[in-house]
């Protein structure tokens, strides 16, 4: 089973993204700022349960995405991470792939095309 970490704010949109994504039978684990976000990684790490993908949202409490994404690069550079955030195609969503994201999803795509984005991602890794 694949494992997902999403690093999410907005608890509204943590649920939905576990709602859509429950159809790809994943294992979904939550954290709702960036510092928590470096923690849970760094945790799932030593346990042997490496996320298959994280999901980082750009604006968040304490550090934002992209310092998280750098500390979680930190920990290992091989590391799947997208994000997903409404201000993709800004500065700030490039300074998120500058830090090691692979790629960034869009908002708007809504969380159909959410789901569907992460099958593809998953299907590669």
């Amino acid at each position: 089973m694949a494992r997902l970490l999403v690093i999410e704010d907005e608890e509204p949109i943590q649920e939905l993204i576990k709602e859509y994504l429950a159809p790809l039978k994943l294992e979904i684990h939550q954290a709702f700022s960036g510092e928590e976000g470096v923690e849970k990684f760094k945790t799932m790490v030593k346990k042997g349960k490496k996320p298959d993908i994280v999901i980082m949202d750009l604006k968040l409490p304490g550090i934002d995405g992209v310092e998280a994404t750098r500390r979680i690069m930190e920990v290992d550079p091989d590391t799947v991470v997208y994000g997903f955030t409404a201000y993709f195609g800004t500065e700030w969503a490039k300074e998120l792939e500058q830090a090691g994201a692979k790629g960034i999803i869009a908002r708007p795509v809504g969380f159909d095309g959410f789901r569907d984005i992460v099958a593809e991602i998953l299907e590669k890794v």
